[in-house]
């Protein structure tokens, strides 16, 4: 087990409340980077979509342009969201704390694999994967917002960061959450890397001064259900995520909701490992024989995005296609090698 501040013991949580249709939700995360308050006017409502209403913010406690505390309602379905220590709950799906048992992706050990596997570079380690600068290479520099969907614990969200005005990670993970601002906010965090059995060694992953941090933010959210703004961002990114999902084509017209209609970038990278534990069959993207969505993952995607079949319009143009290599590591002696194959699109 790594000895990073389990989600369990960091957050306080209270749980979902329904009452005359409202969602109330509180979480307080310690010493981390409060929320920006640039970022309120892309927010919108997630539960009332596809209607887009945006959600009015009484701030409770503010420092500059640092939101501390504060309540987002909706007024079209009577929802409200906190922020509370600067993190903006979005996630209308979540209405209980999740068992750590039961969602791999909220226990320690999972935790340290991906921080191993987003910045293995910043400590050095020669098994490490250059997967998160290949795609970064594919990004052009920008202006405007960047969204990282499915951002785990922060990698490509710094990496966003460089690239346009404004970069968001989200992610449904608690766990995740946490440590990628406790990164942001810190510039440092310590895990335990497993080795053998019991044996771990500490290591400190140390954030570098030319990672931009100041204009970059990350919430917890729904890939299905984006709180953003139709047409709010300028770079949309999805990696290793959809083949997550339980229904991928509606990732797909979410990531082409949020894109400007002009001057937008978009990339999405997947191994395309279907599974009917994360969505029934006759949803997946391909992986199939008969039915919709025959062939490959990465064809289906991009016939979608160019020809612009299934609501995503305008069609997208292909810059790129092609594959990397990823990494995650569980001990010393056991990496699982992922062939990730990606789709850089503009429009």
């Amino acid at each position: 087990m790594i000895f990073i501040s389990s989600p369990f013991t960091s957050i306080a949580f209270m749980l979902c409340l329904y009452n005359d249709h409202t969602v109330s939700k509180r979480i307080t995360f310690s010493h981390i980077k409060k929320m920006n308050d640039h970022l309120l006017q892309h927010l919108i409502c997630p539960i009332c979509l596809p209607t887009e209403i945006a959600l009015d913010c009484t701030v409770r406690d503010k420092q500059d342009t640092d939101i501390i505390s504060a309540t987002l309602h909706c007024s079209g379905c009577n929802s409200t969201f906190p922020i509370d220590d600067g993190v903006a709950f979005l996630d209308p799906a979540k209405t209980e704390l999740e068992n750590p048992t039961e969602n791999k992706y909220e226990q320690d050990t999972v935790v340290s694999s991906y921080l191993w596997s987003h910045y293995g570079d910043l400590l050095g380690d020669e098994n490490w994967s250059d997967a998160y600068p290949h795609w970064s290479r594919q990004i052009q520099t920008t202006s405007g917002l960047g969204l990282d969907l499915g951002a785990a614990v922060g990698r490509f969200t710094f990496e966003l960061a460089g690239k346009c005005d404004f970069a968001v990670g989200l992610d449904n993970s608690l766990a995740f959450i946490d440590t990628a601002r406790k990164l942001m906010q810190n510039k440092k965090i310590n895990v335990q890397l497993k080795e053998e059995g019991h044996l771990c060694r500490t290591e400190t992953i140390h954030i570098p001064d030319s990672w931009q941090r100041e204009n970059m933010d990350f919430i917890v959210a729904d890939a299905l259900r984006l709180p953003f703004r139709t047409d709010a961002a300028s770079i949309t990114t999805s990696l290793n995520l959809i083949d997550k999902l339980p229904h991928p084509l509606q990732h797909l017209q979410e990531m082409n909701r949020v894109s400007q209609q002009e001057d937008a970038q978009c990339l999405l990278s997947d191994p395309f490992s279907w599974s009917e534990e994360a969505a029934a069959a006759d949803e997946w993207l391909g992986g199939k024989k008969e039915g919709d969505f025959t062939g490959f993952g990465l064809d289906t995607v991009q016939e979608i995005f160019t020809r612009g079949t299934h609501n995503i319009m305008p069609p997208w143009q292909e810059e790129a296609r092609s594959h990397v290599w990823w990494k995650i590591r569980t001990h010393r002696n056991h990496y699982e090698l992922i062939r990730s194959c990606y789709l850089k699109a503009k429009r």
